[in-house]
């Protein structure tokens, strides 16, 4: 999958699918410097992941400050053809002063056994 370099960091079209909805989502930043993968509340909603009394509510910090969240699992969260199901993703405003919808974290690199070739602009696994 190819990377798009904006605001010279690396983005990517991600898939997050929740009951029956697939969303293909543009303006995913790939962070190998963010612990979790964190989708835009706005986002979010248009998915059907509403905030629930009983959602776990964590509190992210980074450059930008720090953010409350709440997690929801989702049923697949897809790059290109690499997919994780059952994957458990943050929500929050994702007001850090760029155009994103969203994080592709550590997380879910590490899940997928992503490699990230800078050289070439693109992710991939290893056959």
């Amino acid at each position: 999958m190819k990377l798009n370099i904006m605001f010279g960091l690396p983005f990517v079209n991600a898939v997050f699918a929740h009951r029956g909805i697939e969303m293909t989502v543009p303006n995913v930043l790939v962070d190998t410097g963010s612990a979790t993968t964190l989708l835009s509340a706005e986002i979010a909603l248009e998915l059907g992941l509403e905030p629930e009394l009983t959602d776990t509510i964590q509190t992210v910090r980074g450059i930008g400050g720090k953010e409350f969240v709440y997690e929801k699992k989702i049923d697949k969260l897809m790059l290109d053809s690499v997919s994780v199901q059952h994957y458990t993703i943050q929500i929050g405003d994702l007001d850090y002063g760029l155009d994103s919808n969203g994080i592709i974290g550590t997380d879910f690199l590490m899940a997928a056994g992503i490699v990230i070739d800078m050289g070439a602009m693109e992710l991939y696994v290893e056959p």
